[in-house]
């Protein structure tokens, strides 16, 4: 599939929210989902003469984001960094709702890639077949899965 700069753009404008949720799912901070942003859009532009039209635009921009950001999560846990710390947290939000929020998703943070991408996809309100169709599993494999995920989820401290 041969696109133009501007249809590119507007393809982007349109799964913007999906790229932006799945960065977020795997970056520490919004450098690191903005450095994810851009890579998967690397990605989607090196792909698109690829893009075969079986499945639909989002499903395909979704697998081309989590696999992006899986394979950049690998590669930042495989190196051994020191990581720079400040004494206040610039970000915080005092409000209850986003302590459990940002709760939630360290918790999620420490799940393995895949079954992060299991969870966020699931947050996105998708129904197994369509979470199994992204990611390449069955829907009944979804099912499993997301029991075992929401059991691990509980043990997490």
């Amino acid at each position: 599939m041969q696109v133009s700069e501007q249809e590119f753009g507007n393809i982007v404008r349109d799964n913007r929210a999906t790229i932006y949720t799945v960065c977020y799912m795997f970056a520490e901070g919004a450098d690191e989902a903005d450095d994810m942003f851009q890579e998967i859009l690397i990605n989607l532009w090196q792909g698109l003469p690829n893009f075969r039209g079986e499945s639909g635009m989002k499903t395909w921009i979704y697998r081309i984001s989590l696999n992006t950001c899986i394979s950049m999560d690998r590669k930042k846990r495989s190196r051994h960094t020191l990581p720079l710390s400040m004494d206040i947290d610039l970000y915080e939000d005092p409000d209850s709702d986003s302590r459990q929020i940002q709760q939630l998703r360290r918790r999620i943070s420490k799940l393995k890639p895949f079954d992060r991408a299991v969870v966020l996809l699931w947050l996105e309100n998708m129904s197994y077949e369509e979470i199994g169709t992204i990611l390449g599993i069955s829907a009944k494999n979804v099912s499993v899965k997301l029991f075992r995920i929401k059991e691990e989820l509980k043990q997490i401290k």
